[in-house]
């Protein structure tokens, strides 16, 4: 009998850390700064004539408080709502709780290599370079056979063909003005593809309005269910390279509402509906010591290395804002993806570690 209860409460101790999350969803959005995460709208940028748009009113009504908590709740809403309750937010330096990219370079190609095949590749210099010779964090979930034809990624930026090396990788990058359904578009998916074509086009042909990432990637996650999704918005970085704070602020305030819109699918869906977690966070950070170097980041830019990240999903013990000292790379965000989702990635490459912290007193 005592044999049949302990073997009984291995049993129950076993399902109750049984793997949870089947769905993944991963989300970045390109070169927004930590400091408006956690602190809100920066009052000495929002003042400057020279980055406010001539709209300082707007900025302060929509987003502005004495109150450095309320204000960031008015930019990132449900972020710091559903995601400070339910999952983890890391990154608050003025809290001693680091997350650095761990490459030299602190710009796009080189940070989004980074986050996906977890390894700094040093040769990965340019946002020019040539498709990734490192196997990613996705192309290696494709790999696995409950997994197989069941990975996507779309991105605003026309570099995601060559960061996920769509050609390898054996499964879907749609990036800037790539069509979506391929041969065979759905009506949905032909008005996609027309309203992005004859849109109006501020970052040129190597980059589509987030927009249109998002209501093609929604469309991918209701029709085809993917298990992996990968989605990258990219207007934080642009609006911010062209110094508009405003247009800036307001990239980050949609990102959040579009994320609260993921969310509400996923949990509206049985195939997601708690088993999906959602992974968010940025390729690099951006100037601050220096306010006017806000609109920039690289390895000259004093502050650029630091970004954040935030995680919620089933595996994810309800942490909140993570107030502890540490140091966290974004190397380390490969492994912990796959971690999540029951796999150990490996791949010829060095692969960093996971971050443990995540998964701690669950």
């Amino acid at each position: 009998m005592k044999k049949a209860i302990l073997f009984l409460f291995v049993l129950l101790s076993w399902r109750s850390f049984a793997q949870k999350t089947e769905n993944i969803i991963i989300i970045t959005t390109d070169g927004f700064r930590w400091q408006e995460v956690f602190k809100g709208l920066d009052p000495a940028i929002a003042n400057d004539k020279k980055f406010n748009q001539g709209d300082s009113a707007y900025i302060y009504k929509k987003y502005g408080s004495a109150d450095i908590k309320e204000a960031r709740k008015k930019l990132m809403p449900f972020f710091w709502s559903e995601i400070a309750s339910k999952g983890q937010i890391y990154g608050s330096r003025d809290l001693g709780n680091k997350v650095d990219v761990a490459n030299p370079y602190w710009f796009s190609y080189p940070g989004y290599s980074e986050i996906m095949t977890g390894n700094v590749d040093t040769k990965v210099n340019s946002n020019h370079y040539k498709a990734n010779p490192n196997v990613n964090v996705l192309e290696f979930l494709n790999q696995q056979s409950k997994l197989k034809g069941k990975v996507a990624a779309f991105g605003a930026w026309d570099a995601f063909d060559r960061i996920l090396n769509e050609e390898r990788s054996g499964f879907p990058v749609v990036s800037a003005f790539d069509k979506v359904g391929g041969n065979k578009p759905t009506e949905a998916q032909k008005l996609l593809n027309e309203m992005r074509n004859n849109s109006y086009k501020p970052f040129h042909e190597d980059e589509c309005l987030d927009v249109f990432t998002h209501y093609e990637a929604m469309d991918e996650l209701k029709t085809k269910k993917p298990k992996i999704l990968y989605i990258a918005y990219g207007e934080t970085d642009e609006w911010a390279h062209h110094a508009q704070y405003r247009s800036y602020l307001d990239a980050a305030n949609q990102v959040d509402k579009w994320i609260q819109e993921i969310w509400n699918f996923v949990q509206s869906d049985p195939q997601y509906k708690n088993k999906t977690t959602l992974f968010i966070t940025v390729d690099h950070g951006r100037g601050d010591k220096v306010k006017a170097q806000w609109t920039d980041h690289g390895a000259d830019v004093e502050g650029a290395s630091q970004i954040w990240f935030a995680v919620m999903g089933p595996e994810i013990a309800p942490k909140g804002e993570i107030k502890t000292e540490s140091q966290i790379y974004q190397k380390q965000f490969a492994q912990t993806i796959a971690k999540i989702l029951g796999y150990n990635f490996t791949a010829e490459h060095p692969v960093e570690k996971e971050i443990s912290e995540l998964f701690q007193n669950k």
